[in-house]
């Protein structure tokens, strides 16, 4: 677990950015406005920060993944014979 001490800022920054980017791609083709809810519409600034925040959160995980399996395996110890 100490390994993830000294990594949560390389994982949350690329996080950030690509859900800085998703959040310019996607509501530059769509507006909130348009959109049909099942209940009452929530205000534009309220849907583009639920969407950030999501985004953001998917970006995460991924980065995380991605350091998680880009980490070399410890040694379960030395095997007999070597």
């Amino acid at each position: 677990m100490s390994m993830w001490r000294g990594q949560w800022m390389r994982i949350a920054w690329p996080g950030f950015l690509a859900a800085c980017l998703l959040e310019l791609l996607v509501f530059a083709l769509v507006d909130p406005g348009e959109l049909r809810w099942s209940g009452d519409l929530p205000s534009r600034q309220g849907v583009y920060t639920l969407a950030f925040f999501l985004f953001w959160a998917i970006a995460t995980v991924a980065c995380a993944l991605t350091v998680l399996l880009g980490t070399p395996a410890e040694p379960a110890g030395e095997q007999v014979g070597d």
